[in-house]
């Protein structure tokens, strides 16, 4: 009876605290394994020297901090401002990024998101409908930090999907070109892309608020670690009830587009920029989206 007591003004607690008005903080950090670089280059030679470089630009392109500014109906979404290491741009172009992203707005109230994105210098608001997630909830749990976190897991469209058929196409240039310089083996050839992706969250009801990093949302609380693909977001610090506020603010700057629309001015510009590689002679540039 005492500790039904106990645990029922303990959820009385948590209540009345999100009952006010609060906003909230969360820290966090993104890792994605390192892609095979020798795939990458299409089975060409490359010095260790040249490896190294690309392999350390790369790295800085795929461990990130993220800061999601959250009250009990929105949040923003946005990576930690970092200064440009000397010589991080070099490499002939090897590595180019599209659609990257500034601020990801999320209404989980009206379920709709807004996000600007910079496309080779041209700025886009995309403003669409969140994504429902049919999440599998679990018992297991494990703790993150000073929360216990129960499991969720989840299938969802593997965004990479979209651009399928560039990415087919890169291959047979790449299958053509291992062929005409008698390559052994044609192994080294961009991997396959799945149409879905496994996701497993991590998330915590002492926290009720249906959000989380990046697109991820829809659980009864807040999702502190979530893993898709070859790719980890881990919650490194939280704070609630935050003394300096943030707006939590919808971005505006930019052409208004759909998601859908910005997918496939996206392809457009990929492909213009592959068939301008291609023609110049250079090697296919490592094209990375923007989250």
């Amino acid at each position: 009876m005492k500790k039904l007591i106990l645990t029922t003004l303990a959820v009385l607690a948590v209540q009345i605290q999100f009952a006010q008005d609060f906003q909230g903080m969360a820290v966090y950090q993104s890792k994605t394994q390192m892609p095979d670089i020798s795939a990458r280059m299409g089975g060409r030679d490359i010095t260790p020297e040249m490896r190294a470089r690309m392999e350390e630009r790369i790295k800085r392109n795929l461990e990130k901090k993220f800061i999601l500014n959250f009250d009990k109906v929105a949040s923003i979404y946005k990576e930690e401002e970092k200064l440009d290491t000397p010589g991080a741009g070099g490499g002939g172009g090897m590595m180019m990024r599209f659609g990257q992203g500034g601020t990801l707005y999320k209404n989980i109230k009206g379920k709709t998101y807004t996000t600007d994105r910079d496309l080779m210098g041209k700025e886009f608001l995309i403003k669409d409908t969140l994504t429902t997630v049919n999440w599998q909830l679990t018992q297991e749990t494990k703790q993150i930090g000073d929360y216990l976190c129960f499991k969720a897991t989840a299938k969802v469209p593997n965004q990479a999907y979209k651009f399928k058929e560039l990415r087919d196409k890169a291959n047979k240039e790449l299958s053509k070109e291992n062929a005409e310089a008698d390559f052994k083996k044609s192994t080294n050839l961009l991997p396959e892309i799945n149409k879905e992706n496994e996701v497993t969250a991590w998330y915590t009801p002492d926290i009720p608020v249906s959000n989380g990093p990046g697109s991820y949302q829809g659980l009864p609380g807040l999702i502190l670690e979530v893993a898709e693909d070859k790719t980890i977001i881990l919650c490194t610090a939280v704070v609630m009830n935050v003394k300096d506020k943030k707006e939590i603010k919808e971005p505006t700057k930019g052409k208004v587009v759909t998601q859908k629309e910005f997918d496939e001015i996206s392809k457009a510009k990929m492909e213009e920029m592959m068939d301008s590689f291609r023609s110049r002679g250079g090697n296919q540039p490592m094209i990375r989206m923007g989250n």
